[in-house]
């Protein structure tokens, strides 16, 4: 007999964050467009990254979660700012989350600050 096919990404994440992507998935899924955009190969970056094609791989797909180390010298392999490519994923983000669980200002003695959570 066949099981059904089931959904491992909600698996991992518990019942309810099914649509609440994931911040590795998101970081990858733009390391991904950018490469592309570039019209580089995963073996290329890889190389100039000084990490394992199949290791890229895996962090493009969202299945590992890169170290701060690791998406600098990616990022320094594509040309790309750290700063720009975590600004980017933010926005994607923050566009994805409901209205109602948007960042929210909080009031401090001297400034705002934004809380976004996750």
């Amino acid at each position: 007999m066949l099981e059904p096919v089931r959904d491992t990404k909600a698996d991992e994440r518990g019942k309810g964050d099914a649509d609440r992507p994931l911040l590795r998935e998101l970081v990858g899924d733009e390391l991904r467009r950018l490469r592309r955009e570039q019209g580089r190969t995963l073996a290329d970056v890889a190389r100039h990254a000084r990490i394992s094609m199949p290791y890229l791989s895996e962090v493009e797909r969202g299945r590992k979660e890169a170290s701060s180390e690791v998406l600098a010298s990616v990022c320094d392999a594509l040309s790309v700012d750290l700063g720009a490519l975590l600004t980017e994923v933010g926005r994607t983000l923050l566009a994805t989350r409901a209205p109602a669980r948007a960042a929210a200002p909080v009031r401090t003695a001297s400034r705002d600050i934004f809380c976004l959570a996750a």
